[in-house]
């Protein structure tokens, strides 16, 4: 079913009062079969549109406000859904090119059928998952979320999809696990900027367990109630809302638990520019900009006055206590 949640002070709308009324049902009836259990009856309706959700002028055209407010440093501002068009063609995966444009330009050549994620290391019940037996495993739900990227821009986004945590449960980790590492897809032949050396290869991002845990952090296969598209992350990826966004990997393949802090992506490349955590936090900032300020992407114009950014991207009564006795500024 859809699920309006209420995130850190925002109030969310019904599906009907952000999009037209032809996707608004369209998605009603694609979550309610998924809901159902009936995801692979669905699965046929979702790979149809598959190559419709690469299409940039999108569901995003209808966004409008969503309600509710949020004080930011004694401030209040409302919180606007970012249009498709811009969600979709502006876009960090290396994988596709390293500029903006590059993921939506490129990704057409990701294959996501068939595909699996297999899941692997302290767990009791290791497990290769199909992705059609993957989107059965719990009822799927809409989320608005900020996203926040280190560079200074954010997004505010519907996603699709329903808590790690149930997938967590079901393979049910050892004592001793302490760490989740997801691997991503690394394959030349339909990633032209694989083997490129801005990073090692594949691309790799990790959680504390605790962290996986947290009922915000989702395993993702859609956005705007439609498919996720290739440039997005198809077809699952990782959403973990109070962190940067290079956190939250896409097209994953492999999720391991360990009882050791995974070496990542960005950390193995460049360890005092982006820490294990990477949590958004405004009084940290990298060594060559301020993550004091945020640009909300398709809002702002370029001279417009930046927004203060909130310390753990707005989601600080949800996830402060994970992290209660650290120092944030050595932990970063």
């Amino acid at each position: 079913m859809l699920i309006k949640t209420d995130h850190d002070g925002f109030i969310h709308p019904v599906s009907s009062e952000i999009t037209s009324e032809k996707v608004y049902r369209d998605r009603r009836a694609l979550i309610k079969l998924m809901a159902g259990g009936a995801a692979g009856a669905a699965l046929t309706g979702w790979a149809g549109r598959e190559a419709m959700a690469q299409a940039i002028s999108k569901p995003g055209k209808h966004a409008a406000l969503v309600g509710g407010k949020s004080a930011v440093a004694g401030a209040v501002t409302m919180d606007k859904v970012t249009e498709y068009k811009d969600a979709s063609s502006y876009n960090n995966y290396y994988e596709f090119g390293t500029d903006k444009a590059d993921p939506a330009r490129n990704a057409g050549t990701l294959v996501t059928r068939p595909w699996t994620v297999s899941i692997e290391g302290l767990v009791k019940q290791p497990k290769t998952y199909g992705i059609e037996e993957l989107l059965k495993l719990s009822a799927q739900e809409e989320r608005i979320y900020r996203m926040r990227c280190v560079e200074g821009w954010s997004m505010v986004i519907p996603w699709v999809g329903y808590s790690l945590a149930e997938l967590i449960k079901k393979v049910e980790p050892l004592g001793s696990a302490k760490y989740v590492e997801f691997v991503t897809l690394a394959d030349p032949k339909t990633m032209p900027f694989v083997g490129s050396r801005v990073l090692d290869w594949p691309y790799v991002e990790a959680l504390r367990l605790d962290e996986a845990m947290n009922p915000l952090t989702l395993l993702t296969f859609g956005m705007y109630g439609e498919v996720l598209p290739n440039q997005n992350g198809a077809p699952v990826r990782l959403v973990v809302p109070w962190k940067y966004g290079f956190k939250s990997g896409k097209s994953i393949v492999k999720i391991r638990f360990t009882d050791k802090e995974p070496r990542t992506a960005w950390n193995k490349a460049a360890a005092q520019e982006y820490g294990f955590y990477s949590n958004v936090n405004p009084n940290v900032d990298h060594p060559r900009w301020s993550q004091a300020t945020e640009r909300r992407i398709g809002e702002d114009g370029l001279f417009a006055k930046k927004r203060k950014t909130l310390m753990f991207n707005g989601y600080e009564s949800q996830v402060a206590q994970l992290y209660a006795d650290m120092d944030l500024k050595k932990l970063f």
